[in-house]
């Protein structure tokens, strides 16, 4: 009777191959409940697959930024400041509608026929006064955009973004009109304050369009 005869009732029992694992335990690498997929890699533990901290946006190249960007920033107050120095110029249009309507006024009580020269002045200022008046409100509606378009700059998106470009880029074109005018007249005076205008428009215009400020406007909101 030999100890190697597999039939051996008294002889070691035979070795079995390896097998799969119990039922219900994990391999070596998975994670409980999860089976591990072919070229998949592991993921984060109890099963659950990590999440980055901050999602990303279209194209993968940008995240969340944690604050307003410097530029965007700096946009915002021109924006402001803007707004101020047309709200300015709108009370000054108005007061100068005030006075063509007063002189309106005066040359109306002076006047005894409709030949009379004082007749002309006064349909000449009553129209100036209306011109005047149109201006000043076209002054405030602009004020009131540059307000509204900085305000946004915290919670607005992709319309803001645009508008804003828009609004920039005519603005610097405005101003580069106004300071060739300047250069040619040759006054000190004249080319300043269009070249902080164009300066002004040149920022708000490339504020929102740098990757920095297209990942702020791009950003979720919750």
């Amino acid at each position: 009777m030999s100890f190697g005869d597999p039939n051996n009732p008294y002889g070691p029992p035979p070795q079995q191959p390896p097998g799969a694992p119990g039922y219900g335990y994990p391999q070596q690498g998975q994670h409980p409940g999860y089976p591990q997929q072919p070229g998949v890699p592991p993921q984060g533990g109890y099963g659950f697959p990590q999440q980055p901290a901050y999602p990303g946006y279209p194209g993968g190249n940008h995240m969340a930024p944690p604050s307003m960007p410097g530029l965007l920033v700096t946009a915002r107050v021109f924006l402001y400041i803007i707004s101020a120095v047309q709200i300015l110029v709108g009370i000054i249009w108005l007061y100068v509608a005030a006075i063509a309507n007063d002189v309106s006024d005066a040359a109306d009580d002076l006047s005894s026929s409709s030949d009379d020269p004082f007749s002309s002045l006064s349909d000449g200022g009553d129209m100036a006064a209306g011109v005047l008046v149109f201006i000043a409100l076209v002054a405030f509606g602009f004020a009131a955009l540059s307000i509204t378009l900085g305000v946004k700059f915290g919670r607005g998106g992709q319309g803001i973004r645009i508008t804003t470009v828009v609004y920039g880029a005519l603005g610097t074109i405005v101003g580069l009109i106004a300071l060739f005018a300047g250069i040619d007249s040759g006054l000190a005076s004249a080319i300043i304050f269009p070249l902080i205008w164009v300066t002004f428009g040149a920022i708000i215009t490339a504020a929102p369009v740098v990757s920095s400020g297209t990942a702020w406007f791009a950003r979720p909101r919750y």
